[in-house]
């Protein structure tokens, strides 16, 4: 949830890691902080975002941690800012995570200890400073050290008088990288990607120490090795690219996003589909039923791939939110894929979800973005969704991708269990091919969606109705608004409304109907007539002309089949961004909330 750098190298340390921090901010922007490590302890920290931030300046320094906070234990307060610190003064610590028996811990030190801080992290430096004491190495210390530690963590500390930075890692993100004539730590590659593109992921268990000269990595207490791999995006690639916000930006990309997502994975005739899963064929030609595990935006491509899933690939879907699931003991766990969906594939309660589908024996794939991360090295197989980074907070391009390659496996399962013909395989693949195409005729049309975003951006609420594949897109839609505007924004099934919702409909509260293909849009629209007898104003989002003459505001979208809905949320995405943009919010950094949600 937090983010994290380190540094060690021969340049400006602290305008390295501060610019790092900057990288970061959207893991978090509750407070931040800076140390560096020489012969003595330089600390920087403050309350708020990073530009608030002084990076300290050391002459000696040549070793550099930073952290930027979104607050579990404490108040966004300057003393609970990371990094924290010992008695001494000597040692500092950042950490992403929580530790669990930090309470026991804490009752335990205080009989020789001060705390200054309301956070769990500050027992670390704590029993650092303690196995210091004994004279042995910072190392040896934070071995130590983390055998009394419950829960999830990573760490990395350093101390004056002690050569580099030590890093530990237990459950939360941590990843090293590897320039010419430096070493960097992040909890992802965007800490450090215009200084290096190659990258270590460390694995649970891992504790690493890093010096000028080299890395040394222990899990068990014995020495192992990790590959070093390459990323194929740049310090461009996670920049703004002249636009104002990373959101409006990564809307802006969906067209590459699903370019890269289908790219070599339909042959030219649009007859198959090559995902490269390894899961035997008679073990997806024998499940009885997936299971989807996810949370947020991922929930929502995975109810989207539960409608294609049922419908084309003949098997039976449950879609659960990662946090409530539990593997029932009437399932069969030899008949069961779970599918875990996560952008991040770091995503702490839908890797606890997996766990679980893997201690009953079930079989796993991930649906992920993240090469390296956890979800694919604990799954039993992984398909990318190829999106790139994505640094806004309020996920735009994951989805569509998320959706877009749910659609390739649909087609694949469909194939293998031979529910799919080959005509529906080829609208299938062609419909997938025009994706980008008709994204870009959406995002053409940026300057209606931003006049209508003006008219409605002063609503008491906004509702948001569909159905069949065009509901998951309402709560995606929903969502999206919320969390960025800070509206009340609601997803319902269209024929839910007048089951309650309706006493909530004025002519203050605007309605946003999905009115496209394969969604009974017909049907929608006595939902649509209903509203507008109680005055509320509706906006339809359509490719077909001929059914909105109940609404007052049309967004066209191009005809795409299945994956119309698709194109439909992307006309909505657009429409939240310009309604948060017209009441002033901090579209990339909304309150409350950060990218990854890498604590339980």
């Amino acid at each position: 949830m937090c983010g994290i750098i380190g540094y060690i190298g021969p340049d400006d340390t602290g305008r390295i890691v501060h610019q790092g921090l900057k990288n970061l901010e959207y893991r978090g922007y509750d407070s931040a902080g800076i140390a560096l490590t020489g012969e003595t302890l330089t600390l920087a920290k403050t309350a708020g975002e990073v530009d608030k931030l002084t990076a300290p300046q050391s002459a000696d320094a040549t070793v550099g941690i930073g952290h930027t906070r979104w607050s579990t234990h404490g108040e966004p307060t300057e003393t609970n800012a990371h990094p924290h610190t010992d008695c001494t003064g000597e040692v500092a610590v950042v950490h992403n995570g929580i530790i669990e028996n930090y309470d026991a811990l804490k009752q335990e030190l205080s009989e020789q200890h001060v705390f200054q801080s309301e956070t769990d992290t500050e027992v670390i430096p704590h029993l650092i400073e303690i196995h210091l004491a004994d004279g042995i190495s910072l190392l040896s210390a934070v071995q130590r050290t983390t055998q009394r530690l419950e829960g999830s963590y990573a760490i990395a500390a350093t101390a004056a008088g002690h050569e580099g930075i030590v890093v530990a890692r237990e459950d939360s993100p941590l990843l090293l990288g590897h320039s010419d004539d430096a070493t960097f730590i992040g909890s992802d590659a965007t800490a450090f990607i215009e200084h290096t593109n190659r990258v270590t992921y460390l694995e649970s268990g891992d504790i690493a120490h890093l010096t000028a000269d080299e890395i040394t990595i222990y899990n068990g207490g014995e020495r192992v090795e990790r590959p070093i791999d390459t990323l194929d995006w740049d310090a461009e690639a996670a920049g703004k690219s002249g636009y104002d916000h990373y959101m409006l930006k990564e809307i802006h990309e969906q067209p590459r996003a699903l370019r890269q997502a289908i790219s070599g994975r339909i042959d030219d005739l649009a007859t198959s589909v090559d995902l490269e899963i390894a899961l035997p064929t008679e073990y997806l030609q024998s499940i009885e039923e997936i299971q989807i595990i996810a949370c947020g935006t991922s929930y929502h491509a995975g109810l989207y791939a539960k409608e294609l899933l049922e419908t084309h690939a003949g098997v039976r879907v449950t879609v659960h939110i990662a946090s409530e699931y539990e593997f029932r003991g009437d399932r069969d766990p030899w008949r069961t894929l779970v599918l875990a969906i996560t952008q991040s594939g770091e995503t702490a309660d839908t890797l606890a979800a997996l766990r679980e589908a893997t201690r009953a024996g079930a079989r796993t794939l991930a649906l992920t973005n993240t090469l390296g991360s956890t979800v694919t090295r604990e799954a039993d197989d992984t398909v990318f969704i190829r999106a790139g980074p994505e640094i806004g907070v309020a996920a735009t391009k994951t989805f569509v991708s998320q959706v877009a390659t749910a659609t390739l496996l649909t087609v694949h399962l469909g194939q293998i269990r031979e529910t799919l013909t080959s005509q529906a395989t080829t609208e299938f693949l062609e419909g997938l091919r025009d994706l980008p195409g008709a994204v870009q005729q959406v995002l053409d049309q940026e300057a209606t969606i931003k006049r209508a975003a003006e008219t409605y951006a002063d609503s008491k609420a906004f509702f948001y109705i569909g159905r069949k594949t065009g509901y998951p897109v309402a709560l995606e839609s929903a969502l999206k608004l919320k969390e960025i505007s800070y509206d009340h924004a609601e997803g319902f099934a269209a024929g839910e409304l007048k089951h309650g919702p309706l006493a909530l409909v004025t002519p203050e509260t605007p309605v946003i109907a999905i009115l496209t293909d394969q969604t009974s849009a017909k049907k929608t629209v006595n939902n649509v007539k209903e509203v507008e007898s109680r005055g509320a104003p509706v906006i339809g989002v359509t490719s077909n002309p001929s059914i909105t003459s109940n609404v007052d505001t049309v967004f066209e979208i191009p005809a795409c089949g299945p994956l119309e809905p698709v194109v439909a949320n992307v006309a909505l995405q657009l429409f939240a961004y310009h309604v948060a943009n017209e009441k002033g919010r901090p579209i990339d950094k909304p309150r409350n909330l950060a990218k990854s949600v890498t604590v339980e």
